[in-house]
């Protein structure tokens, strides 16, 4: 039995040793809010923020930002362009940090996200809705929020939401395809922590819903590589899951580095075309992008 002992030694000397991942990435979950930029005078202008993104080979971006403008700043600068990044503009639901326990019953967000539409972005249409915050999952079933999944339906708007298990399952009941056509990304896939059996479930049920893994717990082990339980779940189900940098504090940018780095890491130790998926090819695939 040495020899068996001595090849599962050398397979997990060969997955420690194994390169990160060097391909593009599509940061889905993009925060640009008001502190981050303040008119170009924060502490991330666009082209701080954007030198973030190229140098580590970030080449789209979903973009949501408290409000819009930050947003909008993005789809017009000359440095995104400058950069090769493509923004994949999003709709926040939030004007300031009032409207986080409030969006699901306010009417006049209802109307805030249908101007926005209308106005579109430098860069082009909308092409989603979130990220939204529902802290209690009753609040599904909020008149704004039950309105707003059957506008993202109507209109093939994707969108992103941070709910816990149970609000994904009431919030696809509201969609008139009952959640087999409508496109959500599960912020952080639930960042209450729900089972992997329960994703995988919620993953089989609604063939649209893909999982986010920024502040995942339980995703990654010792080494920052992936916990055995979730690399299961992800060569299981390898056109299901997303990775983005969540900067919704200013510390969240200045991290930024370690924040994909740390993507890089566990990514190299999958297979190269399930890496390439999970890095780059599922949100790309969401949206149309080559």
């Amino acid at each position: 039995m040495a020899w068996a002992a001595a090849l599962m030694a050398a397979a997990v000397f060969s997955a420690a040793q194994a390169a990160d991942y060097a391909g593009p990435l599509f940061d889905t979950h993009l925060h640009y809010n008001q502190e981050a930029w303040d008119g170009t005078a924060g502490p991330y202008p666009p082209a701080e923020a954007l030198a973030r993104m190229q140098r580590n080979g970030v080449k789209a971006i979903i973009a949501n930002s408290r409000p819009n403008a930050g947003t909008q700043t993005l789809a017009a600068a000359r440095e995104t362009r400058e950069a090769g990044v493509t923004v994949v503009p999003f709709v926040r639901l939030y004007r300031n940090r009032d409207d986080y326990n409030n969006w699901f019953r306010d009417e006049s967000i209802h109307d805030m996200v249908q101007s926005e539409l209308a106005r579109g972005t430098a860069g082009g249409p909308y092409r989603g809705l979130g990220e939204f915050h529902l802290y209690d999952s009753a609040n599904a079933n909020g008149p704004v929020a039950r309105k707003l999944i059957v506008l993202a339906e109507q209109k093939k708007l994707a969108v992103l939401a941070h709910v816990d298990d149970t609000a994904i399952d009431v919030l696809m009941a509201h969609a008139p395809s009952k959640g087999q056509s409508l496109r959500l990304i599960w912020a952080h896939t639930g960042i209450g922590g729900p089972p992997v059996a329960r994703v995988q479930a919620l993953l089989e049920r609604y063939p649209l819903l893909m999982g986010e893994l920024s502040y995942r717990p339980g995703l990654t082990c010792e080494g920052g590589m992936l916990c055995p339980e979730w690399r299961a779940l992800i060569l299981k189900h390898p056109d299901r899951f997303v990775v983005g940098s969540d900067t919704w504090v200013n510390q969240r940018w200045s991290a930024y580095d370690e924040i994909m780095g740390g993507y890089r890491r566990w990514l190299g130790e999958l297979p190269p075309e399930v890496a390439q998926r999970i890095a780059w090819g599922n949100a790309a695939g969401l949206f149309g992008l080559r």
